[in-house]
């Protein structure tokens, strides 16, 4: 049982997809950074500059820095540029008596927007690590965080086309950036300076835009002054990968950014406008719910809870064997187990088709801007059985994503779990109602 009905109803360009930032009244907003692994929310509740999502608008007054002055050695000048909590400036430490200072002007063409651990001021988006299932790093204390303090900052051009570039590094409450000896540094051929952080910046621009037909692009690490390498042998490696004079640090819509710890989805002003919204998915919870799925062993009603309640187990709750498909109501067939523990059980045999493999809870993917078209929620991503549409879940299933300091794996982009499985997706077999 597919709701095509909602599908149909809600088609792109109607009322329930957002108007073109650029064209509504308010601040022109560039675009929008979404943490994968949210899904919709952070699971220890959004607070302050804290949250699963964050949208960089035009500033009342421009902010952005370009790079002016250069001082090559240790000059009282130098040491101005540093001390000066009123100016922004780059140190790049070569050795114990040598440092080039770089300093930056203000830029009225531009604003600046700081991403990081750090719940300091300049921190305008502050990130902490994600780990599978929708757990944050605040639930998990233990792990020691690799997520700079300070790690990126995207520059945004206050004039059409609103174009929005990505730098390694960001900078501190004294407007400083600090590259000391141990890190990855060196003299370009005009004779500027440049540098990787500890743990690196990596993004991916996907091909062909972020929609139905998108494919995932080659990972990218981004400098401390917007040059693009390919990648170190390992995170922190201390020789850089090698330049990549064709591609650029700009952003486009579906871009990933990783943080070594946590990952980012860039999806440009235009791109939202073009997606599907809380309400669309909402609407088609109802055309599902409303179609009275039931479970072909209790004949009981499956529905999907409210989006209010993504998280919590619910009697109707539709739950399905990934080796297969079918879905059906909990059920003790073959077990006697709670709901809560069965849900951590990896082996059921369906009574279906008799095949064995993890029967799970289905979630809802409840965050809008991972879906990359407005369709129905026919598939589920395994193991962890969150539901979106079947061009989402391909989409996803094929990109690797960075995890730890050189490993890579596809994940689910609604709780970052690593895919299982031949596809790492799988169609979901509803029953109609037998009346």
């Amino acid at each position: 049982m597919i709701p095509q009905k909602a599908a149909q109803m809600f088609s792109l360009g109607q009322e329930n997809i957002s108007p073109s930032p650029a064209s509504t009244k308010g601040p022109v907003r560039y675009g929008e950074l979404i943490v994968l692994g949210c899904n919709g929310s952070l699971p220890s509740g959004e607070r302050g500059r804290r949250k699963s999502r964050f949208a960089l608008c035009r500033r009342n007054k421009s902010n952005g820095v370009k790079p002016s002055t250069v001082h090559t050695s240790c000059t009282p000048q130098a040491a101005k540029a540093i001390s000066n909590k009123e100016q922004h400036s780059i140190s790049y430490t070569l050795s114990r008596a040598h440092t080039v200072v770089v300093e930056y002007t203000h830029d009225s063409n531009t604003d600046m927007f700081q991403i990081g651990r750090s719940t300091e001021n300049p921190i305008d988006f502050v990130v902490t690590d994600t780990v599978p299932g929708g757990q944050s790093f605040t639930d998990a204390p233990t792990i020691q965080s690799t997520i700079s303090r300070f790690a990126c900052r995207i520059i945004c051009q206050r004039n059409p086309p609103f174009s929005a570039r990505i730098y390694a590094a960001g900078f501190d409450s004294s407007k400083n950036i600090f590259l000391g000896e141990k890190a990855a540094k060196w003299r370009m051929h005009d004779g500027h300076m440049d540098g990787l952080t500890t743990n690196g910046v990596l993004v991916m621009h996907p091909r062909q835009g972020f929609a139905q037909d998108s494919r995932p692009g080659v990972w990218r690490e981004i400098s401390v002054c917007g040059n693009v390498f390919t990648l170190r042998e390992t995170r922190s490696a201390q020789q850089r990968g090698k330049m990549v004079d064709s591609e650029c640090n700009q952003l486009v819509d579906g871009s990933l950014i990783d943080l070594c710890g946590a990952t980012l989805l860039w999806r440009t002003a235009e791109g939202l406008a073009r997606t599907p919204t809380v309400k669309h998915l909402e609407a088609l919870r109802q055309e599902f719910n409303a179609g009275r799925p039931q479970c072909p062993v209790g004949f009981n009603t499956l529905a999907f809870p409210s989006m209010r309640r993504k998280d919590v187990l619910d009697e109707k709750q539709p739950w399905a064997y990934l080796r297969c498909g079918h879905v059906h109501g909990y059920h003790c067939w073959g077990g006697r187990r709670a709901p809560e523990v069965e849900a951590e059980c990896q082996e059921r045999e369906c009574p279906m088709c008799r095949a064995q493999g993890p029967y799970v809870p289905l979630w809802l993917g409840c965050e809008p801007a991972f879906y990359v078209d407005a369709e129905g929620p026919t598939h589920a991503f395994v193991p962890c059985g969150h539901v979106c549409s079947e061009k989402t879940t391909a989409y996803w299933s094929q990109i690797s994503l960075p995890h730890g300091t050189h490993a890579f794996h596809a994940a689910c982009p609604f709780c970052i779990h690593p895919l299982r499985g031949d596809t790492g997706f799988v169609r979901l077999i509803f029953q109609s109602p037998l009346d």
